[in-house]
């Protein structure tokens, strides 16, 4: 098995080919097992649906936004619907076990975005919010996380946990003064009632799935901070995702290829979720996320051998 670790957070999104000046990697962590063999390709082993109604979109070439009218290939990067040589209904749709909010610095590319991909597949679990346009978080925040690495993130199996610090009356929250007090200025948890606190999670399956939605951030480094710093966000429980090789065809020369697109962080999030909080074997369930994502990868990859690029 090949273990990459980093010690530094790393900064995901979708423009990273453009240089310096546009690095642009969403915010994921750190450390990875997987056999060398899936790291060479890890969408080799993707459970996809059929793919033989992108393969005709290609030969077709560009066509018509439903909704816009504007040319388009595959997709509507603006409207967020497939073209008209794309029917819907040969689409796969995935059902997630949870909401998910992007949140899309007005600056990013909208084509060169993968974060699309997610809407496109899970329309109705997903939406996308173009900054400052964004929900209030505060009175949800106990159901509500980050996806951002930090010095108070945690991992996605201790969701659950933490995020009983964020209930008003959660098991420990007897005294309701100290319940309404801010998350950091509650008391702290002994370990015996740290260990009694995680024994309940454990036998009450509801209590892992507390989190209702997840939140990811679309910016580039130099224009996060004034994402994450919004005062909407601020209190949110933020996750760190165990970060896997990207196959992302945009990425920026020079910088580790641990950093991933948006598409491929939620995916691996996901996953994540599904065996640590839901323990549940996981089968492939949401594996068709990736369905533009890997299209698109074997097309680049394809084109760059044909130009002796690789």
């Amino acid at each position: 098995q090949l273990t990459m670790s980093l010690k530094s957070s790393t900064l995901l999104n979708e423009e990273t080919f453009q240089g310096p000046e546009r690095n642009t990697e969403r915010l994921g962590s750190l450390e990875l097992q997987t056999p060398s063999s899936f790291q060479d390709n890890p969408l080799q082993q993707l459970q996809l649906a059929s793919q033989e109604v992108l393969e005709k979109a290609k030969k077709s070439g560009r066509s018509k936004c439903p909704r816009c009218s504007s040319s388009r290939m595959f997709y509507c990067y603006t409207c967020f619907v497939p073209v008209e040589t794309v029917p819907t209904k040969e689409i796969p749709a995935v059902k997630l076990p949870l909401k998910i909010d992007i949140i899309k610095h007005p600056n990013e590319t909208d084509g060169k975005s993968t974060a699309v991909h997610a809407k496109l597949l899970a329309p109705d679990d997903v939406t996308i919010y173009k900054y400052p346009c964004i929900p209030e978080y505060e009175e949800k925040r106990h159901e509500i996380a980050l996806v951002f690495p930090g010095p108070n993130s945690v991992s996605v199996k201790d969701i659950a946990f933490h995020l009983q610090k964020y209930t008003k009356k959660g098991v420990y929250d007897n005294n309701d003064d100290c319940s309404r007090e801010p998350v950091l200025k509650q008391a702290r948890i002994e370990p015996k009632e740290e260990k009694d606190l995680n024994e309940h999670i454990s036998s009450n399956r509801s209590e892992g799935s507390r989190l209702k939605k997840i939140i990811f951030i679309d910016s580039t480094w130099n224009q996060t901070n004034k994402i994450i710093t919004d005062e909407r966000l601020q209190g949110l429980l933020q996750i760190e995702l165990k970060t896997r090789k990207t196959c992302f065809w945009r990425h920026q020369k020079g910088k580790p290829d641990t950093y991933l697109s948006t598409i491929e962080a939620i995916y691996y999030f996901l996953v994540d979720y599904h065996q640590e909080i839901l323990k549940e074997n996981y089968k492939g369930q949401y594996d068709n996320l990736l369905f533009f994502f890997s299209f698109m990868y074997t097309l680049i990859k394809n084109a760059k051998c044909c130009a002796g690029k690789e």
